[in-house]
């Protein structure tokens, strides 16, 4: 199967029903031997990219992941970039805010972590749980502090600040991959099982993941109006699927590297007077 961005990208403006989108499709790859040769394929292209893309120092690219517990955040973050210069490559796992965080709007603490040119920045959870998990649990909000916030504007306040944020980076330089990895319920189930079952991954599952998903349909719901409201041209949203854990590697590395080789990146010039130069210095080192 031949992976196409477009096949996965919301498109800016259109109604979202995730109910419609697959969780599962025909496997991009057709033996374990063939993963690993496109993954690592698929990896080799990034790693030449990210040097490209150090070495040119034009664009910044922030990549955001969000989705479900268990639907495998972690190891797309891990598989997909571990051939990525650890120099020029950050990762950052957002929780619930702080006391001295929640001092602060909504897109700060995140806004401190957004990568410089050169590099890449990577968010595993965003400023985009300020639309999820806080719209399907209020009593978050009413905890934030804000003043007089109106019940019916708040969500379109908040997306309509988030567009502008990402439309501002994008204007001047960076470049946003967002990836929601769409999870079943039932995939959800098994995993958690397999969580409990084997005991090296007993620390990966709480009482508090069983919790949430019993708001499995409120954070569909979520979902479907954040990524209605906020995949844009300049920073759109792609809806992975998630069910087969290798097939969604596949698709993230194949969007993030076709991506990066549309952008307008060359290796520095070097003009003649530092070609003399270089000319000079290496007589010097040959002797």
């Amino acid at each position: 199967m031949k992976i196409r961005p477009r096949d996965f990208r919301v498109p800016p403006r259109r109604k979202v029903n995730l109910a419609k989108w697959p969780t599962k499709i025909e496997d991009v790859y057709e033996s374990k031997e063939e993963y690993q040769r496109l993954l690592a394929a698929h990896i080799a292209r990034l790693s030449t990219c990210q040097e490209l893309l150090y070495a040119s120092d034009r664009y910044a690219v922030l990549l955001i992941f969000q989705a479900m517990d268990a639907a495998g955040k972690d190891g797309v973050i891990k598989h997909v970039m571990s051939g990525i210069n650890p120099q020029g490559c950050q990762v950052f796992s957002f929780k619930h805010p702080s006391a001295g965080e929640l001092q602060h709007d909504f897109l700060w603490r995140t806004t401190r972590d957004l990568p410089e040119r050169g590099r890449i920045g990577i968010f595993n959870r965003s400023y985009y749980e300020e639309v999820l998990i806080v719209r399907v649990h209020p009593h978050i909000l009413a905890a934030q502090g804000i003043p007089h916030p109106h019940p019916k504007t708040i969500w379109e306040d908040r997306y309509r600040s988030i567009n502008d944020l990402e439309r501002h980076l994008y204007l001047n330089g960076t470049r946003i991959m967002k990836f929601f990895l769409h999870l079943s319920k039932e995939e959800q189930r098994r995993r958690f099982i397999d969580r409990i079952d084997k005991p090296a991954k007993n620390w990966k599952f709480s009482a508090a993941d069983l919790a949430e998903r019993g708001y499995w349909k409120d954070y569909m719901q979520a979902y479907e109006k954040c990524l209605q409201a906020t995949s844009t041209r300049e920073a759109p949203w792609y809806v992975v699927p998630a069910d087969d854990k290798e097939n969604a590697r596949l698709i993230v590395s194949s969007i993030i590297g076709k991506t990066l080789e549309g952008l307008d990146m060359h290796f520095p010039q070097v003009d003649q007077a530092r070609r003399r130069e270089l000319r000079r210095i290496r007589k010097q080192l040959v002797g």
